[in-house]
């Protein structure tokens, strides 16, 4: 076909805005699925998506439409997938902003709409769900005539759940979005995703920019230096369908037959030969990290192995080896966010059946000259003019200063504020939707380091310090944490031959302290009647024996106290 009928282009909005509705419609007009396979949510093929109604991984599809190939690519909404969001707009030249009419603009969309104007995308706006009696059509018609400077008669109106002007979005694509340029004779292809086939090896999801290419031609990977062989490529409908060749414009998928994940990454060029790269991908910069522990230690490879697989289908996750004293052998992996940490541990025991310890989310400071940096957010809150002052006081009760505040049309608000991301990234996201009804939204971007007044609160046991129960917190919080872990300990340690001291410090200085009594065995028992000093004696020989295994004696922690201890802080 023509490269000149070649659409390629994505659907981007804020979460559960429509998206894998509109999709659904897409493929059903385009007879891209037979109606007896249909189902809702059709492009989200893993079983976690359907369940929780969102949207987790990109799938691109191929679709054919009066003479025209219009690759879709639908794309997560959450804030946690941004990177799949990034990737997917890097390998098109359109995008449909699509708007809910009963919610109106909200932080993702204009999130992501900066993502695709910073592509040079061509934006088709699309107000979406005008069939619902709350439906808000004029409002939200005039936050994006404000927002895209553009006339209202610009924007389709339409119902992915009834199918209304659905053809007239198609029209549009085809219309305004740009065939892809004519590129070089050379082969060159972006890998914007990527899977792992037990028996195909690592598939390549690819962009083709210039150039062709053919089964069982060599390839080179730029970012390795390896040259596989293609074992098939073909395209999305949305399950891989074989074909001969991809060509400039394309969207396809190669089947490498690479059983070494490491070697195919995703933002590699792929050609024929060395030539210049393309414009790859920026490295996703986490902002939760939390540890991996194998329940059981001898599955500690077996754990690795899911994480490699995984990575390779979830560009965003990193990780690296780590040990602790007491629970062994694990990984310590970076997430952009809870929503991100919870889909990998649901995903590592769902796909490779493998159960994890993880420990508490944190943060990663910077100790420079005694001073200690965390890491700052900048966060752009939009909420109802109505809820101004409940979203400001809960606002003071972060560590953080306010910015601007701008109208988003009549009657919306956008409240910029800039805190330390520790204090956001464990239940504040709950509290903005509690206090607002459900109606505010929040997206977030980091901006740096900051110092802060912070200290590194330290556990000591019988007067060691155990550093797995180490932590920075604010100064402020410090004497009311370490009563907290000193009281925990206390009631979670088993008791030892000797009274063990639980000390919480800051430096030098202790600021808190409990004491966990000795197991005590009653040495008397055996007695029956005779002289009371006898008894008295044998007391006495105990208690010197537990003085001495106090200054002497070690803790034996089971690894069932750091598990407990990590997860509750």
């Amino acid at each position: 076909m023509n490269q000149q009928n070649i659409r390629n282009f994505v659907i981007i909005s804020h979460i559960d805005h429509g998206k894998s509705t509109l999709a659904d419609r897409f493929l059903e007009v385009t007879n891209t699925v037979n109606p007896r396979k249909m189902q809702p949510q059709y492009l989200d093929r893993m079983a976690i998506e359907r369940e929780r109604g969102i949207t987790i991984k990109m799938q691109p599809v191929r679709m054919i439409w009066k003479d025209y190939i219009l690759n879709l690519i639908d794309t997560p909404g959450h804030v946690d997938f941004s990177y799949e969001v990034s990737r997917s707009l890097a390998a098109v030249e359109g995008a449909i902003l699509l708007v809910d009419a009963t919610q109106g603009i909200q932080a993702q969309t204009l999130s992501n709409l900066e993502f695709a104007r910073k592509e040079n995308l061509v934006i088709i706006p699309v107000i979406n769900k005008i069939d619902l009696p709350i439906a808000n059509i004029e409002q939200t018609t005039r936050e994006i005539e404000e927002l895209l400077r553009i006339k209202r008669e610009e924007i389709i109106l339409t119902s992915a759940k009834t199918g209304e002007n659905v053809e007239k979005i198609l029209g549009r694509v085809i219309e305004r979005i740009p065939p892809p340029r004519e590129g070089g004779q050379a082969f060159r292809a972006l890998i914007f995703d990527s899977e792992y086939d037990s028996y195909k090896g690592v598939i390549a999801y690819v962009r083709v920019f210039d150039g062709q290419v053919k089964k069982g031609e060599k390839i080179y990977l730029m970012g390795s230096g390896t040259r596989p062989e293609v074992l098939e490529l073909g395209y999305f409908n949305p399950e891989l369908v074989e074909g001969k060749e991809l060509k400039s414009g394309e969207i396809g998928y190669i089947a490498t037959g690479l059983k070494e994940i490491e070697k195919c990454r995703v933002g590699d060029t792929v050609s024929k030969f060395e030539t210049e790269p393309l414009r790859g991908y920026r490295e996703p910069q986490s902002v939760v990290f939390a540890s991996f522990y194998p329940v059981n230690p001898n599955d500690y490879d077996e754990l690795k192995d899911g994480l490699r697989k995984l990575k390779l289908n979830d560009a965003s996750l990193v990780f690296e080896t780590e040990s602790s004293e007491g629970l062994g052998r694990g990984f310590h992996c970076g997430f952009l966010g809870m929503l991100h940490l919870e889909i990998v541990s649901e995903r590592l025991k769902r796909d490779y059946g493998l159960e994890s310890v993880i420990t508490s989310p944190s943060v990663v400071y910077k100790f420079l000259d005694k001073q200690i940096e965390e890491p700052w957010v900048k966060l752009e809150i939009i909420i109802p003019n109505k809820y101004l002052g409940l979203a400001m006081k809960l606002l003071e009760t972060l560590r953080g200063k306010c910015g601007d505040t701008k109208y988003l049309g009549r009657d919306k608000l956008i409240i910029e504020f800039e805190a330390p991301l520790s204090e956001i990234i464990a239940g504040f996201y709950d509290k903005l939707k509690s206090i607002t009804s459900g109606y505010g939204s929040m997206s977030y971007k980091l901006i740096g380091y900051q110092k802060g007044d912070l200290v590194k609160l330290d556990i000591l046991l019988a007067g060691e310090k155990v550093d797995a129960f180490s932590k920075i917190v604010p100064e402020k919080k410090a004497y009311k944490e370490g009563e907290k872990i000193t009281q925990l300990l206390k009631e979670i340690i088993p008791a030892q031959l000797f009274a063990v001291s639980i000390q919480a410090a800051i430096g030098g200085k202790i600021i808190a302290r409990e004491t966990k009594k000795a197991m005590r065995k009653d040495v008397t028992g055996y007695l029956y009647g005779g002289d009371v000093t006898r008894k008295k004696k044998l007391l006495e020989k105990q208690k010197r024996g537990k003085k001495r295994m106090a200054k002497f004696g070690k803790i034996n922690l089971p690894p069932e106290v750091f598990l407990k201890v990590l997860k509750q802080r």
